[in-house]
């Protein structure tokens, strides 16, 4: 490993290889990305379900979102790899008064910042999901320019990119220790020797806290598990079948090969880096499953896991400078967004870190404005 960099990287997710690509092709410099364990993608990009949805309740959420999704629409043209994302759609049912009257005023906001979405009547919801229980549903919102993606075919995309572009990746190394001199970064010290470097990039994911800490910085991203079941082959799934999400109690799904993905966020579940599978919260998954569609009564589980959520305050992403010491630039937090987030973070990001005009005003994620008040909630997380 080189001893000397422009700048390390630290996290080998879709995150830190999407900011990666997009420094390199600035002609950055000598870029280093670290990952601590044997693959990239070993943490919560393998775990993600990988929903790509712009129907957020925040500007700045629909605006990365929208960013992301152009970029993987045209992904061969950016990176050259072919990865695909399947625009099936995303829809939100929504049966409380609170939630439409919610969801009716960010369907404004999204459709002012030009997202093709609409509302959908009770009678018009079966033609797209035939297969969901919507007698207790008032309305439902879609957007046919949301869908879903493999995680595993963007990641390579952007790995095989960045390595063509002379990225140096370092798997099997952990971040042990920052060195800063004089209020600025020095030196990144890992499991297999010490890199000096004047620019590190936290894109440690649920780990982005504890790297903050390494420079005295007060990263707000704490880890919180979240689980997913998917289930053996099904006879009503169809190619064009959307990612479908019950508001009210929180249960999302989607086709996945030629059964179907579920999953729930249990807000009951404390903050850790445990990632087993807890056979109760899997039950409680599929019992809201079943209420909602009740064909899968005979539905077989094919497999189940867990992950971790990189979870802030706002649940909205934390990028923008270290403001205690210089040259430390975070990219996490993203709350359960990061896959969809990751082309626009990553452009964005590199923009700022080489003193170009962003294309997308991001000022409120910074990573002072808890300590500064500044809270704008972004509600629509599942």
């Amino acid at each position: 490993m080189r001893s000397s960099a422009d700048a390390v990287i630290i996290g080998g997710g879709i995150i830190g290889t999407a900011a990666a690509f997009y420094l390199a092709r600035e002609n950055y410099g000598r870029i280093i990305l670290l990952e601590k364990e044997k693959f990239l993608g070993f943490g919560s990009t393998s775990k993600a379900a990988g929903g790509i949805r712009a129907q957020f309740h925040n500007r700045v959420n629909i605006e990365m979102s929208m960013l992301s999704e152009k970029i993987f629409r045209n992904f061969k043209e950016e990176t050259g790899s072919d990865a695909f994302y399947d625009q099936v759609g995303y829809m939100f049912l929504l049966s409380e008064a609170e939630d439409i009257k919610t969801f009716k005023k960010s369907y404004e906001l999204q459709r002012s910042l030009g997202l093709n979405v609409e509302l959908l009547k009770q009678d018009e919801i079966s033609q797209y999901a035939p297969h969901v229980r919507i007698d207790d549903i008032e309305l439902a919102t879609f957007c046919s320019d949301d869908g879903l993606a493999d995680p595993h075919e963007f990641l390579s995309g952007y790995d095989q990119a960045a390595r063509r572009l002379g990225v140096e990746i370092e798997l099997e190394t952990e971040v042990t220790a920052i060195e800063t001199e004089a209020g600025k970064i020095k030196t990144v010290k890992t499991s297999k020797g010490d890199i000096s470097t004047p620019l590190v990039l936290n894109c440690a994911g649920a780990f982005g806290g504890l790297i903050g800490q390494m420079v005295g910085g007060d990263v707000r991203v704490i880890p919180v598990r979240r689980q997913c079941v998917t289930t053996g082959e099904l006879d009503f799934i169809t190619p064009t079948l959307p990612m479908v999400v019950d508001v009210k109690s929180g249960l999302y799904c989607h086709k996945e090969s030629r059964g179907m993905l579920l999953g729930w966020a249990d807000k009951a579940v404390e903050s850790n880096f445990d990632i087993s599978v807890d056979p109760d919260y899997t039950d409680s998954i599929l019992e809201l499953a079943l209420d909602r569609m009740p064909q899968l009564e005979t539905a077989e589980i094919a497999n189940s896991w867990a992950g971790l959520y990189e979870t802030t305050p706002d649940h909205r992403a934390i990028i923008g400078w270290e403001p205690k010491v210089e040259g430390m630039f975070h990219i996490t937090g993203f709350s359960g967004h990061g896959m969809m987030h990751a082309p626009a973070a990553g452009l964005v990001a590199t923009e700022i870190i080489t003193g170009r005009q962003p294309s997308i005003d991001i000022k409120e994620l910074r990573p002072d404005r808890f300590e500064n008040g500044i809270l704008v909630e972004e509600t629509n997380v599942i």
